[in-house]
């Protein structure tokens, strides 16, 4: 019998060395993600069930059961407005500690001289508590919002500062020179070379900046609000509503993760850009 050679083959084709890399890649995103929500349920359930058995006080540590309680007796246009203050708050002194903190780097890695003189004041304003400039702030700007946001641009601006400019100057200075050999101007040379190979730092650093902005908004809830998250876990501390301060520190966790992400999405965005040019 004859075979018919116009019929399609029906073998399996096997997998190039590039699929077989691409699947094994999607296979270890898929299980690093089913183990992370894995944790995170086994950490809930013990928590749950260290509760109800009386391993620990639920009066003191709560419990996701208490927690969803405790957010069920609130109103959600009112927990809304709680959010929404801290949040705001969070995001505009994120972006301008970002911003501003990038804007002064370039400045030092442009003046030679005034990166001298000023990088030891950095260093020590770095380490000075920035709680203890919580009063002074209030009377600078006063007793609201804008000083929540100052104290978030506080405690992020120099981070900001010296982790960009220990990437600007971490680049290869032979590129600088051949460039400078061939008439780039400072302007040329910061936007072909410096702030291109920079990209991964610039990511990085907006992801640390991510936490210190929290941080920062907490902190300066703590000192003077009216409203936000950081009132709400100050209002149940003192009253002893551990159930409220525990499910505000909850949905702070979930504001940060969401930032996070949204930071990781910028951050494909600018390795395909950059890896497309």
């Amino acid at each position: 019998m004859k075979i018919n050679k116009s019929l399609p083959c029906l073998m399996p084709r096997s997998k190039t060395p590039r699929q077989a890399y691409l699947a094994k890649r999607r296979t270890d995103k898929l299980t690093t993600v089913l183990l992370q929500i894995g944790l995170l349920v086994a950490l809930i359930g013990i928590w749950e069930l260290a509760a109800e058995f009386d391993l620990i006080d639920p009066f003191i540590t709560s419990c996701p059961s208490r927690i969803v309680k405790i957010l069920s007796t609130i109103e959600i246009s009112e927990l809304f407005v709680h959010i929404a203050y801290t949040l705001i708050e969070c995001i505009v002194g994120f972006l301008i500690a970002s911003g501003l903190g990038i804007l002064i780097a370039i400045l030092l890695w442009r003046f030679t001289k005034l990166r001298r003189v000023i990088e030891p004041y950095m260093v020590v304003l770095n380490a000075l508590p920035k709680i203890a400039l919580g009063p002074i702030i209030i009377i600078w700007v006063g007793a609201g919002a804008q000083a929540i946001i100052v104290m978030t641009i506080l405690i992020c601006i120099i981070v900001t500062v010296i982790s960009v400019l220990n990437g600007f100057m971490a680049v290869d200075e032979g590129k600088i020179l051949l460039m400078r050999s061939m008439g780039a101007s400072k302007f040329q040379i910061l936007t072909k070379l410096i702030l291109p190979a920079n990209v991964p730092a610039l990511v990085n650093m907006l992801k640390i900046n991510v936490g210190l902005a929290w941080v920062g908004t907490i902190m300066g809830e703590y000192l003077v609000s009216t409203a936000g998250l950081g009132y709400l876990i100050i209002y149940g501390s003192q009253v002893f509503k551990m159930d409220l301060v525990m499910a505000s520190t909850v949905i702070l966790c979930l504001l940060a993760t969401v930032m996070y992400l949204a930071v990781a999405g910028v951050e494909r965005i600018a390795k395909k850009k950059f890896h497309a040019e």
